[in-house]
């Protein structure tokens, strides 16, 4: 089966929109904004939950954080070291996307599940360490009421939500409170789509589409799998060469990975993206560099396996031999660890 291109992806999400209660009523399906007072999504619906931002300030949920506004909602905590990560280092993709909106007519809030850990002066370390601008609140508050908060955005799994473990819905909610449209979103999500989204499908969607016909869209190179599993794992961190996202600020969360396989051992590398979690317990050399070295910001365990580990490294080096051809330089290699070299003839990706 063909998977969708981005574009027809946006289309898709921007037409199907976000249950928000098992009502069977569709969120897209509300007022504009110039008739705000008849979306059902307002004041009677979202709980007035009082939450505290990283700065110390009480602000109430509905009241302060969303009555009125574009919104990006999701559910995180700090000691996560895996998921959220992720999502917080997509969020900031998108964030240095929107530039200067964010704050001015779009706004970020991530919540934390874990408040008995999560104090504001936690979350202000977090927000720092991700390097998050202006616009974006980190906010925690009383365990139970912000379940109940989950729960009344969709973001709430009996069973899991609500487990032993601090296992949680990866999804994340985007939304125009005064229209009353809502649509559920990945953390994994191409940070153009959901900058789209943001700020353009829910500031405009009843305004005619400009978009210039799909006949002068350009032929895309089909994925490969190892590039399908590092764009929507990788990719929120790392970036690949001066053309894949640097000039925005893609690259500071880790390393550009450019030359990666050409500047270390391939055994090393294949263990790296495997547990991360475990060489840092280990003291590894190389690994205790780079979390130094990026903030002390750890690299999650992805959970992968040796075929998607595999399949993540050769598309790193045929990407990389790629960008050579056309003459794109390998990055420094002190950012690596590694001189660059060759890769051992003796030492496979597939050992």
């Amino acid at each position: 089966m063909k998977r969708p291109s981005p574009r027809t992806s946006l289309l898709i999400l921007t037409a199907v929109a976000c249950l928000l209660s098992g009502g069977g009523v569709w969120a897209g399906e509300q007022a504009t904004p110039a008739e705000a007072t008849a979306t059902p999504w307002g004041a009677d619906y979202f709980p007035n939950t009082v939450l505290t931002n990283q700065d110390g300030q009480n602000l109430r949920f509905f009241d302060d954080l969303i009555k009125g506004k574009v919104v990006v909602i999701n559910f995180i905590f700090t000691g996560c070291g895996d998921s959220c990560p992720l999502e917080t280092a997509r969020l900031r993709q998108v964030q240095n996307l929107l530039g200067d909106r964010v704050g001015k007519d779009v706004f970020f809030y991530s919540i934390s599940i874990d408040p008995l850990s999560d104090t504001p002066a936690v979350l202000k370390q977090y927000a720092e360490k991700f390097k998050v601008g202006p616009g974006w609140q980190f906010l925690t508050g009383d365990i139970q009421e912000i379940a109940d908060l989950r729960r009344k955005l969709g973001l709430f799994i009996e069973g899991v939500d609500n487990g032993r473990t601090k296992d949680h819905n990866l999804s994340l909610i985007v939304g125009n409170q005064a229209s009353g449209r809502w649509m559920k979103a990945s953390p994994f999500e191409n940070p153009w789509i959901l900058a789209d989204q943001l700020a353009n499908t829910l500031q405009n969607w009843k305004h005619a589409s400009n978009e210039q016909s799909y006949a002068d869209a350009p032929v895309l190179r089909p994925p490969s799998n190892g590039e399908e599993l590092f764009r929507t794992r990788c990719a929120s961190c790392h970036s690949l060469g001066p053309q894949d996202g640097q000039g925005i600020g893609m690259r500071s969360i880790g390393p550009d990975l450019i030359g990666v396989t050409q500047q270390r051992d391939p055994v090393w590398l294949r263990r790296w993206i495997k547990e991360p979690d475990r060489m840092l317990a280990e003291k590894d050399p190389l690994a205790l560099k780079l979390y130094e070295q990026y903030d002390r910001i750890s690299m999650p365990n992805l959970r992968l396996d040796d075929n998607a580990t595999v399949a993540i490294l050769r598309f790193l080096q045929d990407e990389t031999e790629r960008q050579q051809a056309l003459g794109t330089p390998v990055v420094n290699s002190e950012e690596h660890g590694h001189r660059p070299g060759p890769m051992p003839p003796e030492i496979s990706l597939t050992q």
